[in-house]
């Protein structure tokens, strides 16, 4: 089942951090941020490894948003995250695929770069949760 692309709800962590969301298809995504040394860097003066990861799962995110069903929404459940290079400054550009998407689950793959150079790749499972139903609701 394929739905409209869709912008994931208002994300006040990616918003803190300037992730911006360039591109949003069904299954894909391109979101980068600009490495900014007073917000992005670790006491070594290079990006904390942190700041990638919230890159590459919130790209994740926003490729699995648009396949999702009304009142479904998505939570990760494991991120594998393996970085290649130090990132003292640029433009990081995550680019992610959806590789499968299951009833409950789905799997999809970030390659993360400054300009050609691949920097970090992560893999990631995420949980299609169905909507709760009022009787569930009032239940718990």
């Amino acid at each position: 089942m394929t739905h409209p692309a869709k912008i994931p709800p208002r994300h006040p962590f990616a918003d803190a951090m300037k992730l911006r969301v360039n591109e949003q298809s069904v299954g894909r995504s391109v979101c980068s941020v600009e490495i900014e040394p007073d917000i992005h860097h670790n006491p070594h003066l290079i990006t904390h490894g942190a700041v990638l990861y919230a890159l590459a799962d919130t790209g994740m995110g926003v490729a699995l948003y648009p396949t999702l069903a009304k009142g479904e929404s998505c939570a990760t459940i494991e991120i594998k995250m393996s970085y290649f290079r130090a990132v003292p400054s640029g433009m990081v550009r995550c680019e992610t695929t959806l590789i499968n998407r299951g009833r409950t689950i789905a799997n999809l793959d970030s390659r993360l770069y400054v300009g050609d150079t691949l920097v970090a790749q992560a893999n990631g499972n995420y949980a299609i949760l169905k909507p709760r139903t009022e009787a569930a609701v009032a239940a718990s």
